[in-house]
């Protein structure tokens, strides 16, 4: 991405240009410049701001559906990670001017501040019918003087940028040293009940507060991690985040989860982790047309019957079978079923081990953006480190007795 850090001016021309040469024209939205990267549309009516901080979209041009966009500005508390992911950003009405008691500045001046690029009053409903069509693929906004080129020329410049799949993203996106979340810092009163090792292959940061609410001590580590680096903090449990890229390109953090997944350690991951946990259990994962992208996609716990709305922001799932429990292709493991799975698609939404203490989501239960139907399932990762410890099997088929929500709101605990 090339950026100048200058405020646009509305009539600035703008372009967003897609690789099959379909080109969107607009004005300027936050900073001018180039932004490449591959377009995909987020469904969310709210949360923008945990959506364009959300380290998942690393490299990605994100179309809002919604149509109005930066009417609450943005704020210091709700930005899910130290900056800006989003590649670039697309709206159709941005709003002129922010009205909410909590924003400290627009969201216009915040993609200005960080060299992000943007597009506003283009036809958004048209370009994510175009997606869902065509599916997801390599894009470019061009605003300023970069809009200046012919459109062969913009074309060509899409076509010459690198796609997502064989992209390896997480060790860009994580942290680059050790950090602990303490549940003292977060409401919780008395002592840790656990402690987990949280590897950040692009973790929000409402994720690891989830767990400080509920007396868990979280050390994150970074996406280059190693089994010894795990054990060196002594945990109950281990986690694996959401995060960018190609699962498939994922071979040293699937080899550390296969040496965890070895000591019998209780596992929990989201998304990224989810793909993690399919690849290391021997099966594969693959590239979706358009993605799960917002934060109202229903999904289906197989086990319960119960319909959740969620969170999610993936491009890539697990390829397994979805008749009943089988074999792991990986058999040290065991017998594994299909957990969830997407009401609108049948992709594959969460894996449960049956054998060893494993299990993960495809989606976010952080709730940050999104609703919070899932938040048991952090207490369900508490079930099974306790089952561990007390050397019984923890009963994944259902949910906890003591699953509950009522700590999960941002209006209660800001970060």
């Amino acid at each position: 991405m090339t950026a100048n850090p200058a405020a646009s001016a509305p009539s600035t021309p703008a372009a967003f240009v897609l690789e099959d040469g379909r080109i969107f024209r607009g004005t300027s939205y936050g900073a001018q410049g180039k932004a490449l990267g591959e377009a995909v549309f987020a469904t969310g009516m709210t949360g923008y701001q945990e959506t364009i901080t959300d380290p998942s979209y690393a490299r990605q041009l994100v179309v809002q559906t919604a149509p109005h966009i930066g009417n609450t500005g943005v704020n210091s508390e709700d930005a899910e990670s130290r900056r800006i992911w989003v590649a670039g950003y697309i709206v159709r009405d941005a709003a002129r001017r922010p009205s909410n008691w909590r924003s400290e500045r627009s969201l216009d001046e915040e993609l200005v501040e960080q060299g992000i690029v943007g597009i506003q009053g283009v036809d958004t409903r048209a370009i994510t019918r175009h997606l869902r069509e065509h599916k997801t693929m390599r894009a470019g906004i061009f605003s300023g003087e970069a809009a200046k080129a012919t459109d062969k020329e913009l074309v060509d410049a899409v076509l010459a940028s690198a796609p997502m799949e064989g992209a390896r993203l997480a060790e860009e996106v994580s942290v680059d040293a050790a950090y602990v979340v303490d549940p003292k810092d977060h409401g919780w009163e008395g002592e840790a009940r656990f402690s987990i090792a949280a590897i950040d292959l692009g973790i929000k940061a409402m994720t690891p507060v989830r767990f400080a609410q509920r007396g868990v001590r979280v050390h994150v580590l970074p996406a280059t991690a190693t089994l010894e680096d795990v054990k060196a903090v002594n945990p109950d449990g281990f986690f694996m985040s959401n995060g960018p890229g190609d699962p498939a390109t994922a071979d040293s953090q699937v080899k550390l989860l296969r040496s965890v997944l070895d000591e019998k350690l209780p596992y929990f991951g989201i998304c990224f982790g989810n793909q993690i946990l399919g690849r290391a259990l021997g099966f594969g994962t693959y590239k979706l047309r358009y993605g799960h992208r917002g934060i109202n996609q229903p999904v289906m716990d197989r086990r319960t019957g119960k319909v959740e709305i969620t969170s999610q922001n993936h491009g890539f799932a697990v390829d397994a079978p979805l008749d009943g429990a089988t074999q792991a292709p990986e058999e040290r493991y065991g017998r594994v079923e299909v957990s969830h799975i997407s009401l609108n698609d049948d992709v594959v939404e969460g894996l449960a081990c049956l054998d060893i203490p494993a299990f993960s989501v495809q989606y976010h239960p952080e709730a940050a953006a999104g609703p919070h139907d899932a938040a048991y399932l952090f207490d369900r990762f508490i079930d099974l480190m306790e089952g561990t410890r007390d050397g019984r099997t923890a009963n994944l088929s259902e949910k906890p007795a003591d699953a509950k929500n009522t700590t999960d709101s941002k209006t209660e605990d800001t970060k």
